[in-house]
């Protein structure tokens, strides 16, 4: 497999056979990095770190220059910072990346409209029924790629099969700038040379346990009886380990899919062991949240606490409520409720609030009586003060006061809805 950062890249001539393909996976290559690049050329060729700075923040993306000094998502800017001394850090502007991401993804949509994005920087496409207008599948990722660069200044590589979990692979092999076409024909020998790392659902501590076994390749796989596969993965995983390196995977593109969650969380310049502080974070966090549950069409009916301690130490509590909600207030509620719940036994270093069990908020029966209708109408006025004026124009007075995060990208961001 090709690594993060570019290494074994693969792709495919303009003549590639893309015989009984129809499933494209696009992903958008270092995509907030590239933002930073698109926004000021001079970076352009410089390993750059997307992240929070004063050294306490995480690490959302890196340049491929970065990354080929180890630096990785997730990782700490500090420790980020030590591999690679002389990158320059960008501080995230998610309002900026979901303004391209819309613009990519209607891209995708002129073209098919079975497109399922899978985050703000990538979607699959079935571009079965666009074959009259577009020509093939390879011809549509060849286009497709013009035309994303052409109209945003964005690269992207692109994975061509005739599968969703082959195309995802196709496409990580590609990056940077690629395009990897795996015909339905050559599909068994192109999973066959991959390590078993590579099939969806294989972790490391799956991937430990088969190559325990001496089962390293997805070749061994296939060479290997089923009932040896479900002893090192369970009966589930055995199985869909064992239809994926066949080649079997029945999933289509779905149009209409549904967030399993909905987050924000910050780690703080400074620990903050005050009380009050940290529930006026966790009002602004849960505002944040419903609002972008209300952008996606969403209810949430779970909410989550994420807080982590100077020491490391994380903890997480969920609470069910008995209607969902989209209303910042009750989000808050409960969340400061979860908070109120546990004992501070040192200082905080980061805070979060997460959605969770989330449905379309158009679903179900409406309750007789809306005890947040006050609130429901507060938070329509918020949304349409942050419509006309930008993000943070309008926002709580108990949350008003200098930043007291490193400026952190939400998490599972996803994009607004096109229109």
């Amino acid at each position: 497999m090709g690594r993060g950062d570019g290494s074994g890249r693969m792709v495919s001539p303009d003549d590639a056979d893309d015989t009984g393909t129809r499933i494209l996976h696009v992903d958008m290559d270092a995509f907030y990095a590239s933002v930073a690049v698109l926004d000021d050329p001079s970076l352009a060729g410089k390993p750059l770190i997307v992240g929070g700075m004063e050294g306490r923040g995480v690490v959302s993306s890196a340049s491929y220059e970065a990354r080929r000094y180890g630096v990785r998502s997730a990782m700490s800017v500090q420790v980020a910072l030590r591999l690679c001394p002389h990158a320059t850090v960008v501080v995230p502007h998610f309002e900026r990346y979901a303004a391209l991401s819309r613009q990519v993804m209607g891209i995708f949509h002129d073209i098919t409209p079975l497109v399922e994005p899978l985050s703000i920087d990538e979607a699959f496409l079935d571009v079965s029924g666009a074959r009259r207008l577009w020509g093939t599948p390879g011809q549509i990722a060849r286009m497709l790629r013009t035309r994303v660069k052409a109209e945003t200044g964005l690269v992207c590589s692109v994975g061509v099969a005739a599968t969703k979990h082959v195309a995802k692979i196709a496409s990580t092999r590609a990056k940077p700038d690629g395009m990897l076409i795996v015909s339905a024909p050559d599909t068994a020998s192109f999973l066959a040379a991959l390590p078993v790392s590579a099939l969806w659902g294989v972790g490391p501590k799956a991937a430990e346990s088969l190559e325990n076994r001496g089962i390293r390749l997805v070749a061994d796989i296939l060479a290997s009886p089923r009932s040896v596969i479900e002893r090192a993965l369970g009966p589930a995983g055995g199985e869909r380990v064992w239809q994926l390196a066949h080649g079997v995977d029945p999933r289509s593109v779905e149009t209409d899919r549904v967030e399993k969650s909905i987050g924000h969380e910050e780690t703080f310049l400074h620990d903050i062991a005050d009380p009050t502080v940290l529930r006026s974070e966790l009002r602004r966090l849960s505002d944040r949240v419903a609002a972008r549950l209300r952008d996606g069409g969403f209810r949430a009916r779970t909410i989550a606490l994420k807080l982590r301690y100077a020491d490391f130490t994380t903890l997480s509590r969920a609470s069910s409520l008995p209607e969902p909600t989209d209303v910042g207030q009750r989000i808050g509620d409960v969340a400061i409720g979860l908070f109120e719940a546990l004992q501070l036994t040192q200082p905080v270093r980061l805070i979060g609030v997460r959605a969770e069990k989330l449905q379309h908020a158009g679903g179900g029966l409406m309750p007789l009586w809306d005890d947040d209708a006050e609130w429901r109408r507060v938070d329509a006025a918020l949304d349409d003060a942050r419509e006309r004026f930008g993000a943070g124009a309008v926002r709580r007075a108990s949350v008003l006061g200098p930043r007291r995060d490193v400026n952190a990208l939400p998490t599972n961001p996803r994009v607004p809805r096109t229109e």
